[in-house]
């Protein structure tokens, strides 16, 4: 189990899912953990920041850069999908989420054209928990047992 230092939270349109995460990445690792806001645009920046983000920056540039110095990226499945968010994801971002070497955990939220088979629809505060528990809660505990 490697150490997290940074974590990138990506989130478009009015960032309220990234900002949902944040709040409970803050309640599972304090500032222990780098938590980064990576919005498609500023207003979803804004509100993840808004939710305690550390830092936060918009646009493609801004992801296309950050994402390969991640630990973990987290976000819904549009994130690595070209086009997605109304246009809000370019073809460059989802590729640079898709190809960069941090743990990717994707929420299967979508309002594309796509479905998922074998997933259950789950509301979103229960997927969030899902990361936190499933995912996440690991390593605070790796953590906490280096005495960091």
């Amino acid at each position: 189990m490697t150490e997290i230092k940074k974590i990138c939270v990506i989130d478009g349109q009015g960032g309220g899912i990234g900002s949902a995460i944040i709040t409970k990445l803050k309640d599972l690792f304090g500032e222990k953990v780098e938590i980064l806001a990576l919005g498609t645009n500023a207003i979803a920046t804004a509100q993840m920041l808004k939710a305690k983000a550390n830092r936060g920056a918009s646009g493609e540039n801004a992801i296309v850069q950050t994402v390969g110095k991640a630990d973990i990226v987290i976000g819904p499945i549009g994130i690595i999908i070209p086009h997605a968010m109304m246009g809000e994801v370019t073809p460059k971002m989802a590729e640079s989420v898709s190809v960069s070497r941090a743990k990717k955990i994707l929420l299967p939220l979508s309002q594309e054209n796509i479905v998922f088979s074998g997933v259950a629809p789950l509301p979103l505060p229960k997927l969030i928990e899902e990361i936190i528990h499933k995912h996440l809660k690991h390593y605070q505990k790796k953590e906490e047992q280096s005495g960091s």
